[in-house]
């Protein structure tokens, strides 16, 4: 077995901005891991906000013991993106070399195409409102917030895209008071739910606010042993393999929380298709896809996944996740 780690960078279509800063590339971890005459691939993309820069994420990956299997993987790395990008890669290996999908590998039904979410970068009111116009046929919008005039943003959002399922997210931006302040004029502006309002790790106040709009974890949620701690506080979670390590935990995150009543969320971080497909198989039946990552890209992947009608499709054998030449 040989491990190869590769960083490629892709430009954005535009400048994305969020509460915490902006950014105009992509730059993502490529793991390939050969063996018996096969390639299994995987992406990640680190992120600032977890401690993960391009640096450390590869000294992790090539820190790894092998030969390696998804199941020692879970034991040799913590979640987070080294782990993911190890994960998915082993999961293509396995299927390429089974001659079999992913999904049969894993028990579960084939995919299907998924409404996606369309992000919306933070900007001014007047500019939000022109993408939203720009934008306006896509079924679902996801808004992002954390400024000062998030009222106007949301007010403007909906002027320009009247017919669109909105939900916003605020990256951690937002206090108690403004949610108190900002939530009930966002329900009725249509908006369905936010993301991660408060800080991870500050957020015991969920627990005494009256959720009239309901809340979705995003930061403060990241494998199976974060779920305790979020109880009486979250409506939703957000699952990105990036933060779960990877495939394999992502699908036991989803099962896990559905029985403790959640309602399931699958986003990503800016990356290509290739960090994207294995999330389309989390994200079948989830309330809210968030899977865009590769739109807002100004070129993407060969092979990369099919977007239309605001729909994601399941990816295609030469991206990920099934042999060219299955098995009969």
């Amino acid at each position: 077995m040989r491990i190869t780690v590769t960083n490629d960078v892709f430009p954005l279509a535009k400048v994305f901005t969020i509460s915490r800063g902006s950014k105009t590339e992509a730059v993502v971890v490529r793991v390939e891991i050969e063996e018996g005459g096969e390639t299994g691939r995987g992406e990640c993309v680190p992120y600032a906000r977890y401690n993960e820069t391009v640096e450390s994420v590869t000294a992790q990956i090539k820190s790894l013991s092998l030969p390696i299997t998804r199941e020692t993987l879970q034991a040799q790395l913590p979640a987070g993106a080294a782990r993911n990008a190890v994960d998915c890669a082993l999961w293509d290996l396995e299927a390429k070399r089974a001659g079999k999908s992913v999904w049969e590998l894993a028990g579960i039904e084939a995919p299907k195409p998924e409404v996606t979410a369309y992000t919306l970068s933070l900007d001014t009111p007047q500019n939000m409102l022109e993408e939203a116009r720009k934008n306006s046929s896509r079924p679902l919008l996801k808004i992002k917030l954390g400024g000062k005039d998030d009222i106007k943003c949301i007010e403007a959002v909906r002027k320009g895209a009247p017919n669109a399922r909105i939900i916003v997210d605020a990256n951690e931006g937002w206090t108690p008071e403004l949610y108190q302040e900002i939530a009930p004029v966002l329900l009725n502006l249509g908006v369905e739910m936010v993301e991660q309002p408060f800080p991870a790790g500050a957020d015991d106040a969920l627990k005494n606010l009256k959720r009239v709009l309901p809340v979705c974890a995003d930061e403060s949620c990241h494998d199976r042993t974060s779920l305790p701690d979020l109880e009486g506080k979250y409506d939703m979670i957000n699952i990105k393999l990036d933060k779960t390590g990877g495939l394999t935990e992502a699908l036991a995150l989803r099962d896990l929380a559905r029985k403790q009543g959640y309602q399931i969320m699958v986003g990503c971080m800016v990356g290509s298709s290739l960090a994207m497909a294995p999330a389309v198989l989390v994200a079948q039946n989830a309330e809210v896809t968030d899977l865009d990552g590769p739109l807002l890209l100004a070129k993407d992947r060969p092979n990369g996944l099919q977007y239309d009608d605001g729909r994601v499709r399941p990816p295609q054998a030469e991206l990920w996740g099934a042999p060219s030449n299955p098995l009969a």
